[in-house]
């Protein structure tokens, strides 16, 4: 009973995963669950700050905070939700409603993003076009569908992460926001995961098993013809994201 009287509801997140989709959020949000001093909730994406309706008039934070036990004094409590990375109000509402918070942010290579999220659409069969066809109708096909649904085919729409970034930088200090390539992720997951529990304030896993999640079998590879074209469209916000962050982003170009 002692140990059932220390234990208090959440009243505010201490992080957020908040992007970017199709870049590692799944294995991250798996390692960040198995801490034993953070609470990822009852489930992995709750979709608070993108709910725009949640937002039409007087927000009830309890609507997010019950998805979350009761927790002892040393644990922090975090959510995974990819697409507020994307979704321009996210930032601003995250903001608003803890303006202490801390975010995770993984980056993927914008062409292999884009690529994966139509594959992942076409492997649930809500894609019918294949991916050339998909990025060229993308503007037309966003401008004609409801929000949720514009999202789900915002291929390319997505990937342009220095004007996303920028969004956060405006109500977030930098030492706020830990930005992680997912190659370095996948390739030096120890060191990189150690490092996001530091950021947190949290020690490192003592041992954890590496396993890729939410990956779905690819129909066919990329063509040379849809990288080129895809990497002309990123380019420029690439080499914004260089200056942005201090990266370099040379295995990202062709």
């Amino acid at each position: 009973m002692l140990g059932i009287r220390r234990r208090h509801k959440i009243d505010k997140l201490d992080f957020i995963l908040a992007g970017a989709q199709k870049s590692g959020t799944t294995a991250l949000y798996y390692f960040l669950q198995k801490h034993p001093r953070i609470t990822m909730g009852d489930q992995q994406e709750t979709h608070f700050f993108d709910d725009d309706e949640l937002f039409s008039a007087t927000v009830d934070y309890d609507l997010l905070h019950r998805h979350f036990p009761p927790v002892g004094r040393s644990t922090i409590a975090g959510e995974c939700s990819p697409s507020y990375l994307y979704w321009k109000p996210a930032a601003e509402r995250i903001w608003k409603y803890n303006a202490q918070i801390k975010l995770l942010i993984l980056l993927r290579n914008p062409v292999e993003r884009a690529f994966a999220h139509w594959n992942m659409q076409r492997f649930k069969g809500r894609e019918p076009l294949d991916f050339f066809g998909a990025v060229k109708e993308e503007k037309s096909r966003i401008a004609g569908a409801p929000p949720l649904e514009a999202r789900r085919f915002a291929y390319v729409d997505r990937g342009f992460y220095a004007q996303q970034l920028e969004r956060f930088f405006q109500f977030f200090s930098r030492e706020q926001i830990m930005i992680i390539k997912f190659d370095k992720f996948r390739q030096q997951q120890h060191e990189t995961l150690d490092s996001i529990f530091s950021f947190l304030g949290v020690e490192p896993l003592i041992s954890f098993q590496s396993k890729d999640r939410n990956v779905v079998p690819y129909q066919r590879a990329m063509n040379w013809e849809e990288r080129v074209f895809l990497y002309n469209i990123f380019a420029d916000d690439i080499a914004k994201l260089e200056q942005l962050l201090g990266w370099d982003c040379a295995d990202w170009k062709l």
